[in-house]
């Protein structure tokens, strides 16, 4: 699970799923439920109230709409209520970036991204999609929740919340897409590029820090990081403050926008998290496994950000010296890229879009309409 990988960060072992991939040791959370803390308490620094994070910031400060796609079942797909967020693109021709979240964190992952993408690119449409388990949920033929995370459903559920959210808008036809995905959704919308579902509708596809080779490295840690991490929080504040203390995240304001949507409160007012990510391990090796060469032989243009060079493994290494795609390297973030550094992914992400548009060639005039119009050639 790539999302999760930095909290074994001495170790260098990169690319784990949400939503906590930690550069090193976290410092102890403390919990105030009881005397004792739910960690170690030794050396905790209780930060005053001007240092402990604003509040919770709300998903429409981000995105124009937000939905529950319903998908009925039939002999192929199961029933299905799907979370998205959208912000339409203003034309037919204008693209559409679609984001998919990693392993136990959710669409307002992008929340941050999606509004520096507006500002360089008012014209382009923004649907981020929420996976099964992680804030949409499918349901069995009888009737029981369906917590199936293999690699080609969670595909398949994309593609379903592409075309449906086409009907809720009553396009005429889909745009042209943009596939970006954080960590796990790396590996799927890598899958769905690999398996030319959307055609000719798909430009090109992204994947933010996350490598098939580190990835299965850092599996067999995975659990015994889950172990270490708090099991609950008394307030969204406290959730939020842990994730910036123990640098999961490394951008407050990110924090107070992606957070709370991580988390449920129960009944005793305390707050768990939403995904429990050690129930998923069946679907570990699945999610990354074959993920180099599917995303060097999907159609469309391609790129990776990483946040080390040392995540490559070698058959993109090799990729990329072949000019297979394109390398971003963004030494000063975490995991989390597009939420510790907004901007400078969202200006990667623009610039690959316009130098990709095909609408936007603009191709020289026809000799035999220009001998047409009486020009001389």
């Amino acid at each position: 699970m790539s999302d999760l990988a930095k909290s074994f960060a001495k170790a260098k072992l990169s690319s784990l799923p949400s939503p906590e991939p930690l550069l090193e040791e976290p410092e102890p959370y403390e919990d105030d439920s009881s005397s004792a803390s739910s960690m170690s308490s030794t050396g905790t620094v209780i930060p005053t109230s001007s240092q402990r994070p604003a509040p919770s910031i709300h998903w429409s400060d981000y995105f124009a709409q937000e939905f529950y796609l319903e998908r009925r079942s039939n002999s192929d797909t199961a029933h299905a209520k799907f979370h998205v967020y959208l912000t339409p693109p203003s034309s037919s021709k204008a693209p559409l970036l679609v984001l998919h979240h990693g392993a136990g964190s959710s669409a307002l992952s992008f929340a941050l991204f999606a509004k520096e993408v507006r500002k360089l690119m008012p014209e382009i449409g923004i649907l981020a999609v929420e996976a099964r388990d992680h804030g949409s949920v499918v349901w069995g033929p009888e009737g029981h929740v369906d917590t199936d995370l293999s690699i080609d459903l969670l595909s398949q559920d994309l593609v379903d919340m592409l075309h449906l959210t086409k009907s809720k808008m009553a396009w005429k036809e889909l745009p042209t897409v943009v596939l970006i995905g954080h960590s796990l959704g790396g590996a799927v919308v890598t899958d769905t590029a690999n398996k030319g579902i959307l055609g000719n509708k798909l430009l090109g596809y992204a994947v933010l820090d996350v490598v098939e080779g580190s990835a299965m490295e850092a599996l067999k840690h995975m659990q015994t990081y889950l172990a270490s991490r708090p099991k609950s929080f008394p307030s969204l504040e406290a959730a939020i403050e842990w994730h910036i203390r123990s640098r999961t995240l490394r951008n407050p304001q990110s924090a107070r926008a992606s957070v709370p949507s991580l988390l449920l409160q129960t009944p005793e007012g305390r707050w768990t998290w939403r995904t429990e990510l050690s129930s998923t391990e069946a679907y570990w090796e699945n999610w990354f496994s074959g993920m180099s060469s599917k995303f060097l032989g999907g159609k469309g243009a391609k790129l990776l950000l990483l946040a080390g060079t040392d995540r490559l493994d070698k058959e993109l290494m090799i990729g990329q010296m072949q000019g297979k795609f394109q390398l971003q390297v963004f030494p000063a973030a975490g995991h989390f890229l597009q939420e510790d550094l907004p901007d400078k992914t969202a200006e990667v992400v623009v610039e690959f879009v316009k130098r990709n548009d095909r609408s936007t060639l603009v191709l020289p005039p026809k000799v035999s309409d220009l001998l047409a119009q009486g020009k001389k050639v």
